[in-house]
């Protein structure tokens, strides 16, 4: 037996992302005593500036908008009370083709083994229990998803730890309602491109491949509180459209790809610690 307590390390490409899709769990095992990591592999430099000005438009200073997100990301910690901020700041590579996918320091850009290197040594030092990331796809394709998911896997495999693995994902059944209410709250918005539908159709797992849910509705508001705090991106975080009671409906449950368990814990799953506790 050991005194040290049990310890979620969740692996994330950018300021925001701990909120989206596990912003539920952050605050509900926060709430039982779990010792939350939290690593951000990039600095978010190419999200909007002020005035919501975009990447290469006139005005955005990438490391003007770090600064900003590293202070946002401050409080949505704050809020989700997770325990310990790790940054790897690594340039944020931006989305699939931009020109900063290769610009110097790029994550995406950035050998696997070194980073990879960097997150074992945070590994080793806090010996997570259970450890979320991205799956090989970054679950939507975005560069730095793909490499978060790249160095965990890699770190893992350096550290010879054995936790409890999960990669996050969403049902298919609520990515199809989820095109439509988008466009409920989107009014004004052209219809959907077929080939867009098509490839949202493609993202997440159908529903009876999914190893685990987790209720984590008692902490939504936490959880929309959390999104909220990374105002910059606002009109980007469309979630933040619903309001409180719907955002509720939609994102209370957090669900999961368990890929490597030493525990034997039954599937289907409620809990991240089932077998651990």
């Amino acid at each position: 037996m050991t005194d040290r307590p049990l310890t979620l390390m969740a692996v994330h490409a950018h300021p925001d992302d701990e909120a989206t899709g596990t912003g539920g769990v952050l605050a509900r095992y926060a709430a039982e005593g779990v010792r939350t990591v939290l690593v951000t592999c990039t600095d978010g430099g190419c999200g909007d500036g002020p005035g919501g000005v975009k990447p290469g438009e006139p005005g955005h200073d990438p490391a003007a908008v770090a600064a900003m997100r590293r202070r946002e990301l401050a409080a949505s910690c704050d809020v989700l009370k997770i325990s310990d901020l790790e940054t790897l700041d690594y340039a944020d590579s931006g989305m699939v083709g931009w020109p900063t996918n290769d610009a110097p320091g790029s994550f995406w850009g950035t050998p696997v083994e070194e980073g990879a290197a960097r997150l074992a040594e945070l590994m080793r030092r806090y010996e997570p229990d259970v450890v979320i990331t991205y799956d090989e796809n970054g679950f939507y394709g975005h560069p730095d998803h793909i490499q978060a998911h790249r160095i965990t896997m890699a770190a893992l495999e350096m550290t010879g730890l054995t936790p409890k693995v999960y990669w996050t994902t969403m049902p298919r059944s609520m990515m199809r309602r989820f095109g439509e209410t988008m466009q409920e709250f989107q009014e004004d918005a052209p219809a959907p491109d077929p080939a867009e539908e098509a490839a949202m159709a493609e993202i997440g797992l159908p529903d009876d491949q999914i190893s685990t849910w987790v209720d984590a509705t008692a902490f939504s508001d936490q959880k929309f509180d959390a999104l909220a705090a990374h105002a910059s991106q606002g009109e980007n975080i469309f979630f933040l459209r619903m309001g409180k009671e719907r955002f509720r409906e939609w994102m209370g449950v957090e669900t999961f790809l368990r890929v490597k368990d030493a525990t034997g814990a039954p599937l289907p799953e409620d809990d991240l610690f089932a077998g651990l506790r």
